[in-house]
C-alpha cells in the first residue's frame, strides 16, 4: 500500500503537506504548482486514501442516509437515488439508502445509520408534500428531497410546480387550443397546488377566462375515468392539461372512445415522463419531466455543503435534462422541468 510518506519522499515535500493535499485542506497553505505535483505523483502511484484513518481525524465519516418513505418503491427512485449516489461520489462520500414504513420503524432506521456515524441525512418524499421533520433528524445535517419543510427551516429541493403548470398550458395555448381542462389530483399537495396556479396564471396572460366546468380533480380507476368521460361530454375540451401521465392515459382511452385522434382533434401534456405511459402511448404522449436525478443531485450536494460549510464553487456541475439551482438557494430551492416534446400536441 502506498503511504504519504513515500508520495512525501517523491515529491521532495513534508507529509504535512501531503496530507493537506490528499484531504482537500491545501487551499491557501499549500501553492498550486506543489499541490498539482503531490495529486499527480499519489495518482501516478496509485494512493488509496483509508476512510477508516481519515474519520479518526476528522471526526467524520463521510457516510450520507437517504431515508425514503416509499420513494425507493416507485419507478422514480432509481432516477433519484442515483443522483444522490453521483454526488456523493463525486465529493467523496458514501451513500446508504433506506426504506422505511413510515413514523413506526423510521425512528430505528435513523438510529441505525447514526451508530455507523452518519455525517448527514437526506429525507425523501414523493409528490411534493408538506413534511414534518422527525425529531430523530433534529439537531443534524438535513436536506429534504422533494418535499418541504412544515417549518420552513429545512433545506429543500423540488420541482417548479408552478411552471410546471404554466408552461404546459402555454404550449397548449400556443398549438391553439380555445377550451383547455385540467386533469387534476385529488388530494391538495403542494404538486397539485402549484400546477392549478400555473395553468390558471397561463390562461390569465392569454386573455382565456377561467372555467371551472374545463377542471376535473380524479383519483384513479373507474372513477377517474367517468369523471374524464363527463369532462368530454359537458366541457368539450380541445386540450387537456394533466396532472401525470397516469391521468393523462383516462383521456387517451375517451379520445379513442369517441373516435377523436390525438395530436390532430385534441392536444394532451402531461407529467412524469413516465416510461409506461409517454413511450408507450400512441401517439407518444407529450410531457413535462420531473427532475429527479436533478433533486438527488442537487440535495446531496447541499448536504455536503452543509457538513463541510463550503460553497462547493469549484465543484464540476453535471449536464442535465432541468438546469440545477445555485446551492444558496432559498427554501425550497426549485428546478424549472423540461417539457419533452412528442406527439400528443398539434403542431
Amino acid at each position: 500500500m502506498v503511504t504519504m510518506k513515500e508520495i512525501a519522499k517523491q515529491a521532495g515535500v513534508s507529509v504535512s503537506t501531503v496530507s493537506l493535499v490528499l484531504n482537500n485542506r491545501d487551499e491557501g497553505r499549500v501553492r498550486d504548482t506543489v499541490a498539482n505535483q503531490v495529486r499527480a505523483i499519489a495518482s501516478q502511484l496509485g494512493y488509496k486514501s483509508n476512510p477508516l484513518a481519515s474519520s479518526l481525524r476528522t471526526g467524520r465519516t463521510h457516510i450520507l442516509g437517504f431515508i425514503s418513505e416509499d420513494v425507493a418503491t416507485t419507478p422514480y427512485a432509481g432516477g433519484m437515488i442515483l443522483g444522490a449516489q453521483r454526488a456523493a461520489q463525486q465529493l467523496g462520500y458514501m451513500l446508504i439508502v433506506v426504506s422505511t414504513e413510515g413514523p413506526k420503524n423510521e425512528a430505528e432506521e435513523i438510529e441505525a445509520l447514526k451508530r455507523y456515524g452518519t455525517d448527514g441525512f437526506l429525507y425523501a418524499k414523493m409528490s411534493n408534500r408538506m413534511a414534518t421533520m422527525p425529531e430523530a433528524l433534529k439537531d443534524t445535517p438535513l436536506v429534504l428531497v422533494d418535499a418541504t419543510d412544515e417549518a420552513g427551516m429545512t433545506p429543500s429541493v423540488e420541482p417548479d410546480e408552478f411552471r410546471i403548470g404554466y408552461d404546459a398550458t402555454q404550449r397548449l395555448i400556443n398549438a391553439g387550443c380555445q377550451r383547455i381542462a385540467y386533469v387534476g389530483a385529488e388530494d391538495p399537495i403542494i404538486a397539485e397546488q402549484g400546477r392549478m396556479a400555473g395553468y390558471r396564471a397561463a390562461l390569465a396572460e392569454a386573455d382565456m377566462a377561467f372555467d371551472g366546468h374545463l377542471v376535473a380533480h380524479v383519483g384513479n380507476n373507474e372513477p377517474a375515468l367517468a369523471a374524464v368521460n363527463a369532462l368530454f361530454d359537458t366541457a368539450q375540451p380541445d386540450g387537456f392539461f394533466c396532472f401525470n401521465d397516469a391521468r393523462a392515459w383516462y383521456v387517451y382511452e375517451c379520445a379513442a372512445r369517441r373516435g377523436l385522434t390525438i395530436g390532430h382533434d385534441i392536444s394532451v401534456i402531461g407529467v412524469d415522463n413516465h416510461r409506461v405511459f409517454a413511450d408507450t402511448l400512441v401517439p407518444q404522449l407529450t410531457t413535462v419531466e420531473l427532475p429527479h436525478f436533478e433533486m438527488g443531485y442537487w440535495a446531496a450536494s447541499k448536504l455536503v455543503s452543509i457538513i463541510e460549510e463550503s460553497s462547493l464553487a469549484d465543484m464540476e456541475w453535471p449536464d442535465t435534462t432541468a438546469p440545477l439551482p445555485p446551492i444558496k438557494s432559498p427554501i425550497p430551492a426549485a428546478i424549472h422541468c423540461t417539457l419533452i416534446e412528442k406527439g400528443s400536441v398539434r403542431h
